[in-house]
């Protein structure tokens, strides 16, 4: 088994579910006919998933169920060093997850007809992402 590792950011991104598959894809190299993709966001606010990646009210849904789940600005909150996002962006991160795995599949990522990777920036401006791709295969 071969393992290779590619470092790259994307964004920077605003609050959101952004879909970030072609900017995976551009960053990896060729992909082995069979194996397994990992991507891990090296980040504490933000979160990477996978989830539909055809109708845009998707992305608008899940902010808004994310924000209701874990409202900013909680009194009840100690950490909040970096405004009122600060402990909810770390909260959501937790929830969604820093990393995801993705099958490969004669030389391709084995994603559903209408699954899509995306980035959860739970800040209000995040910078950019940092996202290190392992690709076993």
């Amino acid at each position: 088994m071969m393992i290779q590792q590619v470092l790259f950011s994307v964004g920077p991104f605003v609050r959101g579910f952004h879909l970030i598959t072609r900017d995976v894809m551009r960053q990896l190299p060729v992909l082995p006919p069979m194996g397994l993709l990992n991507l891990f966001v090296q980040h504490t606010s933000c979160a990477l998933t996978i989830n539909e990646n055809c109708d845009p009210d998707v992305r608008h849904d899940l902010k808004g169920i994310m924000e209701r789940i874990v409202p900013d600005g909680d009194p009840n909150y100690r950490h909040q060093d970096e405004g009122p996002t600060d402990m909810s962006a770390h909260a959501k991160s937790s929830i969604v997850g820093t990393s995801i795995n993705v099958p490969i599949v004669d030389g391709h990522l084995a994603l559903g007809t209408w699954q899509g990777l995306y980035l959860c920036e739970f800040r209000e401006q995040g910078g950019a992402r940092r996202i290190v791709a392992t690709i076993m295969g």
